[in-house]
């Protein structure tokens, strides 16, 4: 069982879904939080709309946004055939789909938290700042942010959380290719599936280990702020 724990059909599946996390929550971060701020302090029309569909991805079925995915960045789209013509390879099927299903299940959950903290930020703040002369620049490096920094980074790592444990989407557009798009927890469904439990123990002890510390840290941060 040491060796299996060892070997790098076991480390392989853990390095990847750390990178695509890396990856699809530094995506999170600088969209949600940019839109995140947009909708906290715009008002628009279809405003309600906008964020309602922003916010799909978290109740609907990840077969669901992986079908769609699947249908957007597949070969038959002109998305999908941009992609491969800038990638020289199809997306579907790579790990960059990977990343692109983390990124969309995981943004929903820093767009709301985020959000939320912008929201937070005393308004008599934000006027008195205004009246001094700040710009919407300034108002968002040197006030908004600022004040809302524990929201973003609560964002942050549930973003992180989520895109560890992300499967369905991730099943559906990237496929559970050994050496190139497994990740943990497609991992786990095929090692249970061929009896191969103490690889299943083991990665499911890692993610559980990474979520528990994630989540320890988000509440920390709310007992903080």
């Amino acid at each position: 069982m040491s060796n299996a724990l060892t070997s790098e059909a076991f480390l392989d599946p853990i390095i990847r879904s750390l990178i695509v996390a890396v990856v699809s929550t530094l995506l999170c971060l600088v969209t949600a939080t940019g839109l995140g701020y947009l909708f906290s302090h715009r008002r628009f029309i279809g405003k309600t709309t906008a964020e309602t569909f922003l916010m799909l991805p978290l109740v609907l079925p990840p077969s669901v946004v992986g079908f769609g995915l699947l249908v957007i960045f597949g070969r038959s789209s002109w998305v999908g055939r941009f992609f491969e013509w800038l990638l020289h390879q199809p997306i579907v099927f790579t790990v960059w789909a990977a990343m692109i299903a983390s990124f969309v299940v995981a943004f929903p959950l820093m767009f709301q938290t985020v959000k939320n903290g912008f929201e937070a930020v005393n308004p008599d703040i934000r006027e008195a700042a205004k009246i001094d002369g700040a710009g919407i620049g300034r108002l968002f490096w040197h006030i908004d942010l600022p004040l809302a920094k524990h929201a973003v980074l609560t964002g942050t790592l549930l973003a992180f959380a989520r895109s560890i444990g992300e499967f369905g989407a991730t099943l559906m557009i990237a496929g559970n290719i050994p050496g190139k798009t497994q990740t943990m927890p497609t991992a786990i469904y095929i090692a249970v599936e061929t009896n191969h439990l103490a690889l299943a123990w083991g990665w499911v002890t890692c993610t559980v280990i990474f979520s528990f510390v994630l989540l320890l840290f988000v509440y920390s941060l709310r007992k903080i702020s």
